[in-house]
């Protein structure tokens, strides 16, 4: 295992980010009105019939009512939210949902994962999926005994046919560890073999711990591929920075956790690979607030550049996520001061 050197962030103030690298295209609130007053942790994802967006929604968080809710990106606008999954129970309690993870693997479905339980100590995994891009949605199925799915963001395809997903416990200090997921055998698009076959120990595996809680307290990791054998995550911490780690066997072993010089106020992040190859992250620049949120871009995943503030102000923008669409335009949706979810385009020179 090599050994990577630290992140070098290249801080620009807002009147030096560069004007021609990234800029946004359109910006809008997925829902101006909604049945819940608060809104937190969106997903987002590319279908063949548009885009799709989930998050959790309710009165607060942690608050038992709280549902996963999504909504279809249609005729050039959003559809009303639609409560799709919520924690109640057999014998009639209720639990609050948590950190929805819209996926859909080549030649299957579309996946929903989410966690449901108390609180991030004590919740555990489920999965849903829908045969028609969101409209409607299977039965929900937990997850094996010891996984919890993706934590908070997008899994990746592996060259080997596989999934790799970021994944975190917090019931003994801030863990990270991987996941990774196979497709049913007999390859499908039915989301009821899909169902089932996740909710089956032999699907899946998981790795070593990747960090020690002594060293850092980790949580919620966003996966860069490099190529077919280098792979790098970047983490949330309660260390005030992102930390990374990295793997050079396309996931299978993974290097120790470091620091890098990017800030985190403990708040979530979301990464992703440009066709030409760039890397682009979005995250709260501060290790203090959720005040601003920004994306910077980095040809290697070791050196960043702060390109563009996607919105700052009063209150919180937080926990975003983000894809590259068909077309080669960059998606985010995150959290609009608790109130709304907010979706912006981005394009890139």
């Amino acid at each position: 295992m090599r050994m990577v050197p630290v992140l070098a962030l290249v801080l620009l103030s807002a009147a030096e980010l560069p004007a021609s690298s990234l800029r946004v295209v359109s910006a809008e609130f997925i829902y101006e009105q909604a049945p819940f007053p608060s809104a937190h942790a969106s997903t987002i994802v590319e279908t063949d019939s548009g885009l799709v967006a989930a998050w959790f929604g309710g009165t607060h968080e942690r608050h038992p009512d709280v549902g996963i809710w999504v909504s279809r990106h249609e005729d050039g606008k959003w559809t009303p939210p639609v409560e799709v999954a919520n924690g109640v129970q057999p014998d009639g309690t209720r639990h609050p949902t948590w950190n929805p993870v819209l996926f859909e693997p080549d030649g299957g479905p579309l996946l929903l994962f989410y966690k449901v339980g108390p609180n991030p100590r004590d919740w555990w995994g489920m999965v849903m999926a829908s045969p028609d891009d969101g409209k409607t949605w299977t039965a929900p199925a937990r997850l094996p005994e010891g996984q919890l799915g993706p934590i908070r963001a997008k899994p990746v395809a592996l060259a080997d046919g596989t999934f790799l997903a970021g994944s975190s416990t917090e019931h003994a200090g801030w863990i990270v560890h991987m996941e990774t997921f196979t497709a049913p055998e007999a390859r499908t698009d039915d989301p009821e073999k899909w169902v089932t076959w996740l909710s089956k120990g032999a699907a899946w595996t998981r790795s070593a711990p990747l960090n020690r809680r002594d060293e850092f307290g980790a949580i919620q990791p966003t996966i860069l591929v490099h190529d077919a054998t280098t792979i790098q995550i970047l983490n949330r911490s309660r260390q005030d920075v992102i930390t990374e780690n990295w793997s050079e066997d396309g996931g299978k072993t993974w290097g120790p956790m470091r620091r890098t010089e990017l800030p985190n106020p403990s708040a979530g992040i979301d990464a992703v690979r440009l066709p030409d190859g760039r890397f682009l992250l979005v995250y709260n620049p501060s290790a203090k607030d959720r005040h601003t949120l920004s994306v910077a871009s980095s040809t290697d995943g070791k050196t960043w550049t702060r390109v563009l503030d996607v919105d700052q102000g009063p209150g919180e923008y937080s926990y975003p996520a983000m894809i590259v669409a068909r077309d080669g335009k960059v998606h985010l949706t995150y959290t609009w001061r608790r109130e709304r979810i907010k979706h912006v385009v981005i394009e890139s020179d």
